[in-house]
Protein backbone atom coordinates (compact mmCIF):
# COMPACT_ATOMS: atom_id res chain seq x y z
CA UNK A 1 0.00 0.00 0.00
CA UNK A 2 1.33 3.36 -0.27
CA UNK A 3 2.58 4.79 2.72
CA UNK A 4 0.97 8.37 2.13
CA UNK A 5 -2.60 6.91 1.95
CA UNK A 6 -2.88 6.42 5.86
CA UNK A 7 -2.54 10.32 5.79
CA UNK A 8 -4.42 11.16 2.91
CA UNK A 9 -7.38 9.45 4.50
CA UNK A 10 -7.29 10.92 8.00
CA UNK A 11 -7.13 14.37 5.90
CA UNK A 12 -9.88 13.51 3.36
CA UNK A 13 -12.25 12.89 6.30
CA UNK A 14 -11.75 16.62 7.58
CA UNK A 15 -14.56 18.84 6.35
CA UNK A 16 -13.44 22.02 4.63
CA UNK A 17 -15.60 23.99 6.63
CA UNK A 18 -14.00 23.77 10.07
CA UNK A 19 -11.18 26.47 10.90
CA UNK A 20 -7.94 26.12 13.06
CA UNK A 21 -8.12 28.86 15.91
CA UNK A 22 -4.40 28.64 17.23
CA UNK A 23 -1.48 26.34 17.42
CA UNK A 24 1.34 26.02 20.18
CA UNK A 25 4.42 24.53 19.46
CA UNK A 26 6.02 23.84 22.63
CA UNK A 27 9.57 22.32 24.13
CA UNK A 28 7.18 18.45 24.47
CA UNK A 29 3.64 19.32 22.76
CA UNK A 30 2.45 20.71 19.70
CA UNK A 31 -1.16 21.72 19.95
CA UNK A 32 -3.89 23.13 17.57
CA UNK A 33 -7.46 24.20 17.83
CA UNK A 34 -10.65 24.55 16.04
CA UNK A 35 -13.43 26.46 16.25
CA UNK A 36 -15.36 23.05 16.83
CA UNK A 37 -13.22 23.74 20.50
CA UNK A 38 -11.19 20.61 20.02
CA UNK A 39 -7.86 20.39 20.32
CA UNK A 40 -5.38 18.23 19.12
CA UNK A 41 -1.93 17.15 20.30
CA UNK A 42 1.31 15.77 18.50
CA UNK A 43 4.66 15.43 19.85
CA UNK A 44 7.19 18.05 18.81
CA UNK A 45 10.05 16.68 17.09
CA UNK A 46 12.90 19.57 16.79
CA UNK A 47 13.92 18.29 13.54
CA UNK A 48 13.98 21.27 11.12
CA UNK A 49 16.98 19.81 8.49
CA UNK A 50 14.60 20.73 5.70
CA UNK A 51 12.58 24.40 5.06
CA UNK A 52 8.96 24.55 6.17
CA UNK A 53 6.31 24.16 3.48
CA UNK A 54 4.05 26.51 4.69
CA UNK A 55 4.86 30.35 5.32
CA UNK A 56 1.37 31.59 6.20
CA UNK A 57 -0.56 32.36 9.78
CA UNK A 58 -2.21 28.77 10.97
CA UNK A 59 -5.64 30.84 12.99
CA UNK A 60 -8.28 31.64 10.50
CA UNK A 61 -6.82 28.87 7.83
CA UNK A 62 -9.18 25.34 7.46
CA UNK A 63 -8.08 22.61 9.57
CA UNK A 64 -8.12 19.89 6.38
CA UNK A 65 -5.38 22.71 5.40
CA UNK A 66 -2.96 22.53 8.34
CA UNK A 67 -3.71 18.99 8.75
CA UNK A 68 -1.51 18.77 5.41
CA UNK A 69 1.17 19.60 6.97
CA UNK A 70 1.20 16.45 8.35
CA UNK A 71 3.17 15.05 5.35
CA UNK A 72 5.75 17.32 5.40
CA UNK A 73 9.21 16.34 6.29
CA UNK A 74 9.88 19.29 8.01
CA UNK A 75 9.28 17.57 11.64
CA UNK A 76 8.01 20.59 13.34
CA UNK A 77 5.57 21.28 10.79
CA UNK A 78 4.45 17.71 11.15
CA UNK A 79 3.78 17.93 13.98
CA UNK A 80 1.73 20.76 13.38
CA UNK A 81 -0.07 18.65 10.62
CA UNK A 82 -0.68 15.53 13.21
CA UNK A 83 -2.04 17.50 16.23
CA UNK A 84 -4.43 19.36 13.20
CA UNK A 85 -5.43 16.06 12.38
CA UNK A 86 -6.56 15.38 16.30
CA UNK A 87 -8.25 18.62 16.65
CA UNK A 88 -10.83 17.19 14.04
CA UNK A 89 -10.68 13.37 15.30
CA UNK A 90 -10.71 13.96 19.06
CA UNK A 91 -12.96 16.29 19.72
CA UNK A 92 -14.66 14.87 23.11
CA UNK A 93 -17.91 15.14 21.23
CA UNK A 94 -16.76 13.02 18.05
CA UNK A 95 -14.37 11.15 19.63
CA UNK A 96 -16.18 9.13 22.26
CA UNK A 97 -17.92 8.22 19.35
CA UNK A 98 -15.02 5.52 18.62
CA UNK A 99 -13.19 5.59 22.22
CA UNK A 100 -15.34 3.69 24.86
CA UNK A 101 -14.44 5.04 28.15
CA UNK A 102 -13.74 1.91 30.60
CA UNK A 103 -15.97 2.52 34.07
CA UNK A 104 -13.48 1.46 36.70
CA UNK A 105 -10.24 1.71 34.68
CA UNK A 106 -7.43 3.84 35.79
CA UNK A 107 -7.45 5.94 32.42
CA UNK A 108 -3.84 7.63 33.09
CA UNK A 109 -2.06 4.54 31.72
CA UNK A 110 -3.70 2.30 28.45
CA UNK A 111 -1.04 -0.13 29.68
CA UNK A 112 -2.75 -1.18 32.50
CA UNK A 113 -6.06 -1.77 30.66
CA UNK A 114 -3.91 -4.28 28.75
CA UNK A 115 -2.70 -6.12 31.54
CA UNK A 116 -4.39 -9.59 31.21
CA UNK A 117 -4.76 -9.41 27.35
CA UNK A 118 -1.00 -9.67 26.71
CA UNK A 119 -0.53 -11.98 29.60
CA UNK A 120 2.29 -14.76 28.86
CA UNK A 121 2.57 -13.33 25.13
CA UNK A 122 5.10 -11.41 23.32
CA UNK A 123 5.28 -7.97 22.73
CA UNK A 124 7.18 -4.92 21.70
CA UNK A 125 6.53 -1.23 22.49
CA UNK A 126 7.09 1.11 20.01
CA UNK A 127 8.24 3.93 22.39
CA UNK A 128 9.64 4.36 25.99
CA UNK A 129 6.36 5.24 28.23
CA UNK A 130 6.39 5.61 32.00
CA UNK A 131 5.69 2.82 34.07
CA UNK A 132 5.77 0.13 31.30
CA UNK A 133 7.90 -2.02 33.36
CA UNK A 134 5.50 -1.90 36.20
CA UNK A 135 2.46 -2.81 34.30
CA UNK A 136 3.66 -4.89 31.19
CA UNK A 137 7.28 -6.06 32.25
CA UNK A 138 5.56 -8.97 35.20
CA UNK A 139 3.01 -10.19 32.34
CA UNK A 140 4.57 -10.26 29.73
CA UNK A 141 7.60 -11.28 27.06
CA UNK A 142 7.87 -7.44 26.53
CA UNK A 143 10.86 -5.83 24.54
CA UNK A 144 11.03 -2.06 24.17
CA UNK A 145 11.83 -0.68 21.05
CA UNK A 146 12.97 3.32 20.97
CA UNK A 147 15.15 5.48 18.49
CA UNK A 148 16.69 7.16 21.79
CA UNK A 149 17.23 3.47 23.72
CA UNK A 150 17.86 4.16 27.11
CA UNK A 151 19.35 0.96 29.12
CA UNK A 152 17.76 -2.26 28.25
CA UNK A 153 15.82 -1.13 25.30
CA UNK A 154 16.81 -1.74 21.37
CA UNK A 155 17.20 0.52 18.88
CA UNK A 156 13.99 1.11 16.53
CA UNK A 157 15.96 -0.17 13.52
CA UNK A 158 15.29 -3.89 14.96
CA UNK A 159 11.42 -3.50 13.58
CA UNK A 160 12.59 -4.92 10.38
CA UNK A 161 13.46 -8.01 12.50
CA UNK A 162 11.68 -8.87 15.24
CA UNK A 163 8.46 -7.40 14.78
CA UNK A 164 7.11 -9.75 12.73
CA UNK A 165 7.06 -12.22 15.81
CA UNK A 166 5.15 -10.60 18.00
CA UNK A 167 1.85 -11.05 19.33
CA UNK A 168 0.83 -7.17 20.59
CA UNK A 169 2.61 -4.69 19.04
CA UNK A 170 2.00 -0.64 20.91
CA UNK A 171 3.20 1.60 19.08
CA UNK A 172 3.55 5.68 20.00
CA UNK A 173 1.40 7.94 18.29
CA UNK A 174 4.22 10.26 17.35
CA UNK A 175 5.33 7.56 14.72
CA UNK A 176 2.46 9.36 12.80
CA UNK A 177 4.70 12.82 12.93
CA UNK A 178 8.19 11.20 12.09
CA UNK A 179 6.79 8.77 9.36
CA UNK A 180 7.39 5.49 10.36
CA UNK A 181 4.00 4.31 11.24
CA UNK A 182 3.00 3.18 8.01
CA UNK A 183 5.81 1.04 7.81
CA UNK A 184 5.58 -0.62 11.53
CA UNK A 185 1.87 -1.37 10.68
CA UNK A 186 3.33 -3.29 7.93
CA UNK A 187 5.96 -4.96 9.72
CA UNK A 188 3.28 -5.92 12.39
CA UNK A 189 0.73 -7.22 10.13
CA UNK A 190 0.41 -10.27 12.14
CA UNK A 191 0.84 -9.11 15.93
CA UNK A 192 -2.79 -6.68 17.53
CA UNK A 193 -1.76 -3.33 17.19
CA UNK A 194 -2.56 -0.44 19.33
CA UNK A 195 -1.91 3.04 19.01
CA UNK A 196 -0.75 4.46 22.20
CA UNK A 197 -0.40 8.10 23.73
CA UNK A 198 -2.04 12.19 24.00
CA UNK A 199 -1.19 11.82 20.20
CA UNK A 200 -3.49 9.35 19.24
CA UNK A 201 -5.96 10.01 16.12
CA UNK A 202 -8.85 8.14 17.62
CA UNK A 203 -10.40 7.75 13.69
CA UNK A 204 -11.82 4.42 13.42
CA UNK A 205 -11.00 4.07 9.96
CA UNK A 206 -7.54 3.09 11.49
CA UNK A 207 -8.99 0.25 12.05
CA UNK A 208 -8.94 -0.45 7.67
CA UNK A 209 -4.61 -0.07 8.13
CA UNK A 210 -4.63 -2.57 10.44
CA UNK A 211 -5.10 -0.93 13.98
CA UNK A 212 -6.40 -3.22 16.60
CA UNK A 213 -6.67 -0.69 19.35
CA UNK A 214 -6.73 2.80 19.81
CA UNK A 215 -5.69 4.48 23.61
CA UNK A 216 -5.63 8.54 23.17
CA UNK A 217 -6.89 11.55 25.21
CA UNK A 218 -9.91 13.46 24.70
CA UNK A 219 -8.98 16.98 25.59
CA UNK A 220 -12.02 18.57 27.36
CA UNK A 221 -10.76 21.70 28.46
CA UNK A 222 -8.22 23.05 25.65
CA UNK A 223 -7.79 26.44 28.07
CA UNK A 224 -6.82 24.47 31.18
CA UNK A 225 -4.66 22.22 29.05
CA UNK A 226 -2.90 24.87 27.08
CA UNK A 227 -2.24 26.35 30.60
CA UNK A 228 -0.18 22.91 31.56
CA UNK A 229 1.98 22.63 27.77
CA UNK A 230 2.64 26.02 28.81
CA UNK A 231 3.95 25.24 32.53
CA UNK A 232 5.52 21.81 31.18
CA UNK A 233 3.79 19.96 34.01
CA UNK A 234 3.41 16.75 31.63
CA UNK A 235 1.41 14.28 34.49
CA UNK A 236 -1.12 17.54 35.02
CA UNK A 237 -2.16 17.09 31.45
CA UNK A 238 -4.38 14.02 31.62
CA UNK A 239 -6.01 16.18 34.08
CA UNK A 240 -7.37 18.18 31.24
CA UNK A 241 -9.96 15.39 29.31
CA UNK A 242 -10.42 11.82 29.62
CA UNK A 243 -8.60 8.62 27.99
CA UNK A 244 -10.21 6.36 25.99
CA UNK A 245 -9.70 3.19 24.65
CA UNK A 246 -11.61 1.56 21.49
CA UNK A 247 -10.78 -2.28 20.15
CA UNK A 248 -11.86 -2.97 16.67
CA UNK A 249 -14.81 -4.42 16.07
Amino acid sequence: MNPWQLYDDLIKGIPETIIATGCNTGHSWTSVTSDEGGMGLARTLHVVSMPPTYQGQIAGVPLKKIAELSKSWNFIEASIGVAAIGAYYNLPSRGKNCGIPCPGEDHQDAFKTYQKEVKGLKVVVVGHFPNLEKHLGPVCDMTIMERNPQMGDIPDTACEYILGEQDYVFITGLTLVNKTMPRLLALASKAKVVLVGPSTIMAPMLFDHGVYGLSGLLVEDPDRCAQVLREGNRKSLFDTGVMVNHIRP
